[in-house]
């Protein structure tokens, strides 16, 4: 977390966003972890990223989830909390050829907040999705052409309870990463690493 004064007292609202971060527990294949906070972009600020392992063990992409807070509010947010969240993930090469990629991985993320919010309205939702692909030439010509999916969003929650976003955004990652779905009544296993909380803000 950071702040323009660390010792100042934590505004309510934002103080409650962050403790309802902690409880979160996405599934077994994320690897959350709290990290530094941007410190221009709001007086307040907490950050989490996240790596994602497929069943090989290998890391298939990775995320971050910032929530910025300004106690006055700015005006492009419609309110005074806002998520920006970012998403990275590798791609099959024929899977990057798709036409429709963008669509799906904006799909990702408006399914899983309606699935995790039902009735909730993320306001000011906007953001990009990027494909990147990369081929080796002369020396490096053996090598496979590598791609990957970047989403870059942001909006605004309706409530400062945060922990429905944080798992929309688990939900996006494990699309993005190729993740199978889990079954309907069975619960995400504890992350190897704490969530939001896990030092003192």
């Amino acid at each position: 977390m950071s702040a323009r004064d660390p010792h100042s007292e934590l505004p309510t609202a934002f103080a409650h966003a962050v403790a309802s971060l902690r409880p979160v527990r996405l599934r077994a294949e994320i690897r959350l972890a709290e990290a530094p906070a941007p410190q221009r972009l709001a007086p307040f600020a907490i950050a989490l990223t996240a790596d994602v392992t497929d069943a090989a063990g290998d890391d298939v992409a990775t995320g971050r989830f910032v929530v910025l807070h300004d106690p006055a509010g700015q005006e492009a947010w419609l309110g005074s909390t806002r998520i920006v969240a970012y998403v990275r993930a590798e791609l099959e090469p024929e899977m990057a050829a798709d036409p429709f990629l963008a669509d799906v991985a904006w799909t990702w993320l408006t399914e899983a907040l309606s699935r995790r919010l039902p009735g909730e309205v993320a306001r000011a939702l906007g953001g990009t999705v990027t494909r990147v692909s990369s081929e080796s030439y002369g020396t490096m010509s053996a090598r496979p052409l590598v791609a990957h999916v970047e989403l870059r969003v942001s909006w605004t929650p309706a409530t400062d309870d945060l922990g429905g976003h944080l798992e929309a955004w688990g939900d996006v990652l494990a699309s993005a990463a190729g993740l199978a779905p889990l079954p309907p009544g069975v619960a995400a296993l504890p992350s190897r690493r704490r969530p939001a909380g896990s030092s003192k803000p």
